[in-house]
């Protein structure tokens, strides 16, 4: 894992707790990382969350924010607009 993922995860728990959401970053045996979600008013509402790059043009990678099912969400210079668009998910019926 480069400390360029590791960077752009925190910058989204950050974000992620300002919305009243549980994140954290996790480590797994491989060395990759990813952020855990999970929505303390509905605990069965979680979420991982993974960042790496994709590749821009030959000389250039662009970060992003993954979805756990491998859907691209959001760029990681905008940790709050992805931060946004899980609290979305993951949101009870009636917040």
């Amino acid at each position: 894992m480069g400390e360029d993922d590791f960077r752009h995860l925190e910058r989204l728990v950050t974000e992620l707790d300002c919305r009243g959401l549980h994140a954290r970053v996790v480590r797994t045996h491989s060395g990759r990382a990813f952020v855990r979600v999970i929505n303390p008013k509905a605990t069965s509402l979680a979420e991982n969350v993974t960042c790496r790059a994709q590749a821009a043009a030959p000389s250039h990678r662009d970060w992003y924010y993954w979805w756990s099912w491998g859907e691209r969400m959001h760029t990681a210079e905008d940790p709050a607009g992805a931060a946004t668009k899980v609290a979305r998910v993951l949101a009870a019926v009636g917040e």
